[in-house]
C-alpha cells in the first residue's frame, strides 16, 4: 500500500483528498498536516512514498518545506497542489525538489493520474504551469524571484544558471530517435504516451529515456523537461 502525506491548511480539502485517495484502495494516508512544521513532525514518525503539498500555508509553507524534505528524504515524491502558478512559486518548487505541480482545480482524475505517474518516476506538470514555464524560459526570468529563505534562493539560482542557455542536442550525441523522444518529453508526454505516439513498447521508451538522462547528465525528469524546453527541434 502506497503511503501518502497530505499537507494543506484547508481542512475541507484535506478531508476530500483523504476520501478520494482512500476510496481508490491503493493508498493509505499516514497523516494530514496544516503546515510545514506539522508535516515535519509526522515525517519524524513515519515516511510516506509521496506528499501532496500546498505552497501558501501559515508558518512554514511549501516553498520552505519542499527542499527540506527533498534533502533529507530524496526518495519521497513531492507533488505541489496549489492555486498559485506564478513564476516565483513554480521555479522555487521545482528547484526545491518537487516532481509535479498541479492546480487545485485539476479534478479528481488528474490528481490520481498525477500520483500514479509520479510514483513511476515521471514528472507531472499542469498544462497552465507548462505554459508559464515556457514563457519564463523564453524571457529568461526563472531566476529573478526573490526569497528570504537561503536554501530556496540558492535553488532558484541553480535553475537560472542553466535555464537561459539554448541546448543543442547534437552536443550531447543524441540520435534522431532520441531527439524525437526529447521533443515529446519537453511537451510533457509520459512514457506511455510516447510509446503510443511512436508505436513502440513502453519498455523501449524507458530504455531510450534512461540513455537520454545519462547523456544529459540529469536524472530528475522535471529538470530534464526544463532543459529540453530550451531546445530547438
Amino acid at each position: 500500500m502506497t503511503k501518502i502525506l497530505l499537507v494543506d491548511d484547508e481542512p475541507l480539502l484535506l478531508e476530500s483528498l483523504e476520501i478520494i485517495l482512500s476510496m481508490s484502495g491503493d493508498y493509505t494516508i499516514i497523516g494530514k498536516a496544516g503546515n510545514g512544521v506539522e508535516a515535519l513532525d509526522i515525517l519524524s514518525k513515519d515516511i510516506p512514498d509521496l506528499m501532496l503539498v500546498d505552497l501558501n500555508m501559515p508558518g512554514m509553507g511549501g516553498i520552505e518545506l519542499i527542499p527540506k524534505v527533498h534533502n533529507e528524504h530524496p526518495q519521497i515524491k513531492i507533488i505541489v497542489l496549489t492555486t498559485f502558478y506564478d513564476e516565483k512559486s513554480i521555479s522555487h518548487a521545482i528547484a526545491g525538489g518537487a516532481c509535479g505541480y498541479l492546480l487545485k482545480d485539476s479534478g479528481k482524475d488528474a490528481i490520481l493520474n498525477a500520483i500514479s505517474q509520479a510514483l513511476h518516476g515521471q514528472s507531472v506538470l499542469d498544462s497552465k504551469v507548462m505554459e508559464k514555464l515556457n514563457s519564463m524560459l523564453a524571457s529568461g526570468n526563472t531566476g529573478n524571484a526573490e526569497n528570504s529563505d537561503s536554501s530556496s534562493s540558492s535553488a532558484s539560482a541553480n535553475v537560472s544558471d542553466t535555464s537561459t542557455k539554448t541546448i543543442d542536442l547534437d552536443d550531447y550525441g543524441m540520435t534522431d530517435r532520441e531527439k524525437e523522444i526529447c521533443r515529446l518529453i519537453s511537451e510533457g508526454c509520459t512514457n506511455s504516451q510516447i510509446a503510443s505516439i511512436l508505436f513502440i513498447s513502453e519498455g523501449t521508451v524507458k530504455n531510450y529515456v534512461s540513455t537520454i538522462y545519462d547523456k544529459l547528465g540529469e536524472h530528475d525528469r522535471t529538470k530534464v523537461v526544463l532543459m529540453l524546453t530550451r531546445c530547438k527541434f
